[in-house]
């Protein structure tokens, strides 16, 4: 019931998607002459070799070897069949879940963290800020930071930072230094866009810095290709041809991404992205230009938006409460190729707890949003009587999040 592939077998080039997606993308536009962005607008930001990551349309980019070698630390992740979970719905689907949870941070993050840490030291920078919601982002670039002997500075949603103090905790053991956003008013919540702008003020205020971001860019996305490629590798294994739906969590889009891109191509399989309903970008924002972050500090990027200034409920999957999606997310959900779902959080765990208690592994809260939705595709074959193919990610463990198992298994979670 679980497929693992030696550590030689670490993908050595990530899938770029681009050529593959229905129409092309709409270029990223400067914040104050809304013309179309060049290289070297985004070089106060970001180094060269990522930028033209960002922009590139090759089928295929090499991973550098000093990135394999800190990627083969946990890669390949297994894949796992959840025969347990399938036994209890009583359903004919066969259900398989990546398990991204075995990295050193416990997420899927560390994927492009340990990529993006790279890059800028290559080009000589010593020092990184980003943001992050739950705290799995942060952790990871905390992680790759320490390894690559750089300096983080996190700035965490101010919701998270009070709800999941050990998350913190991970990044302070790794080196980073923590603080709660928005930096300037301490009785606000917070949310990702204003961690983002938060982050890259920092960033270009100082000649030795760079900003990192853990999802929304299309550099974010490629690094995490690394998931659904051995998850093909995987399932071939275990006898399948393909899945019949593949489904992830989606925030800003990059666990949906890493497991669902290299999928595209295959017409045959159906992708799935699943948001809370407390904050619906997909399912019910508008397509447009906006900016990544509140203050308007980022470029304007074409996508699903429910506006920058947008403060979502403070649920307790941080992780996915940003107002907008990839802009590669949302290029598959306009033109069809994929489609969107939303929960509220209530039913999550209701599915998070069933996993934990057949499984015996504890997901994370945004992990459970996948969880939700591979339930619900298995009881629809059960219904309809079809053998169907169901491919999640885990994309987290929960070990950091149990104040809100405790709070759903009291009866305080709000489940809306």
């Amino acid at each position: 019931m679980r497929w693992t592939l030696p550590s030689d077998q670490v993908p050595t080039a990530w899938f770029n998607v681009a050529p593959h997606l229905p129409a092309p993308l709409d270029p990223p536009l400067h914040p104050g002459t809304r013309q179309p962005l060049g290289p070297d607008d985004l070089a106060p930001l970001f180094p060269m070799a990522l930028i033209a990551q960002e922009m590139s349309t090759e089928p295929w980019i090499d991973v550098p070897g000093p990135v394999l070698d800190l990627l083969r630390l946990w890669r390949p992740t297994p894949l796992v069949r959840a025969h347990r979970l399938e036994q209890a719905l009583g359903t004919p689907a066969r259900i398989y879940y990546k398990d991204e949870s075995v990295s050193p941070a416990g997420s899927h993050k560390p994927n492009t963290a340990v990529a993006q840490a790279h890059y800028n030291k290559e080009e000589g920078v010593p020092r990184l800020t980003t943001e992050t919601g739950a705290g799995q982002w942060g952790s990871a670039l905390a992680f790759a930071t320490a390894l690559l002997g750089m300096e983080c500075k996190v700035y965490m949603v101010r919701a998270s930072f009070g709800q999941k103090p050990y998350r913190r905790v991970m990044m302070e053991t790794w080196g980073a230094t923590v603080e709660a956003s928005p930096v300037d008013e301490p009785d606000h919540p917070g949310s990702l866009g204003s961690a983002i702008s938060d982050a890259v003020r920092d960033a270009a205020g100082r000649a030795d810095s760079h900003y990192s971001l853990g999802s929304v860019l299309n550099h974010v996305l490629l690094h995490q290709t690394v998931i659904g490629l051995e998850a093909k590798e995987q399932l071939a294994l275990a006898g399948e041809e393909r899945p019949d739906v593949v489904i992830g969590s989606c925030g800003g889009g990059s666990n949906l991404g890493g497991l669902a891109l290299p999928f595209v191509p295959d017409a045959d399989v159906e992708l799935l992205a699943v948001e809370p309903a407390s904050c619906p970008t997909l399912t019910e924002g508008r397509f447009d230009y906006d900016f990544g972050d509140t203050a308007g500090l980022t470029p304007l990027l074409s996508m699903y938006t429910l506006g920058h200034d947008f403060v979502p409920p403070s649920i307790h999957a941080g992780g996915l409460r940003y107002h907008g999606d990839s802009p590669i997310i949302s290029n598959l959900v306009r033109h069809g190729r994929m489609r969107a779902v939303a929960y509220p959080q209530g039913t999550v765990f209701d599915a998070a707890v069933q996993f934990a208690r057949t499984q015996g592994s504890i997901p994370a809260p945004e992990t459970s949003h996948a969880i939700r939705a591979a339930i619900d595709e298995a009881l629809r074959a059960k219904e309809e009587g079809t053998e169907r193919v169901i491919l999640f990610s885990y994309s987290g463990h929960g070990l950091l999040d149990l104040q809100a198992y405790d709070d759903y298994l009291s009866g305080r979670l709000d489940a809306s």
